[in-house]
């Protein structure tokens, strides 16, 4: 399948690529994006392999628009670094509002002129969710009232029937995070925004493969690809 490529915030320091595949078929809008914060890393990883599947077509768009952007705070990867300031406070907090840094504008202009239906924004984050209710490592995040919610707990479902390790279990959280680019999405164009947040104590390569499949079923779910 053709993926075309584009930059984000070109002629700048943060200059990084973006790419989407687009079917033939008429369909939805689903935006990836991954490397807000650069240390995570596994998410970054799991966003080049969904790139790299769909132009091998082992990933295929059966209708509508996929847009992945695998690294967005390349700055930041390139030192291992959260970023500073962090890229996830900077984003528009209302319709009026700009945001607080040039790369947060660029990637929500993009994210404006393909107006996505799903906005997945990948993340990685300490601990394990079923082991304390506290920490962010395996769990879904959306917000409040969300009309993710329905479809994020059937993933959480799916996914939990394929973990042998109970203690690795993803769950749902539902916190609004003005200053997100999830929250920034859901606001203000109204998308089903979900963060997907693994737990770092995993080894690396679980830790993308769990966020491939998640990707993969909302991606199924959004009507893009066929189950």
């Amino acid at each position: 399948m053709l993926v075309q490529k584009y930059t984000l915030s070109p002629g700048t320091s943060y200059s990084t690529p973006y790419y989407i595949a687009k079917s033939v078929r008429p369909g939805p809008t689903v935006m990836i994006v991954a490397g807000i914060h650069g240390k995570e890393t596994g998410s970054i990883q799991a966003a080049r392999k969904l790139v790299g599947m769909i132009r091998k077509d082992q990933l295929r768009i059966h209708k509508g628009s996929l847009i992945i952007v695998p690294t967005v705070n390349k700055k930041a990867y390139r030192q291992r670094i959260r970023g500073v300031p962090d890229l996830n406070r900077t984003f528009p907090r209302s319709a009026g509002q700009a945001a607080k840094h040039a790369l947060s504008a660029a990637l929500f202009d993009v994210a404006k002129r393909y107006h996505p239906s799903w906005y997945l924004d990948l993340h990685e984050a300490n601990g394990l969710s079923q082991r304390n209710a506290n920490v962010l490592g395996q769990t879904l995040i959306t917000n409040p009232g969300s009309r993710a919610v329905p479809v994020a707990r059937k993933i959480i479902k799916e996914i939990n029937r394929t973990i042998g390790a109970s203690s690795h279990y993803f769950n749902l959280r539902r916190h609004e995070l003005p200053g997100s680019s999830r929250t920034a999405a859901a606001r203000i164009l109204g998308a089903r925004a979900v963060t997907v947040e693994t737990g770092w104590s995993l080894p690396f390569s679980t830790r993308v493969q769990y966020q491939i499949d998640i990707v993969r079923r909302f991606l199924s779910e959004a009507g893009l690809t066929k189950g």
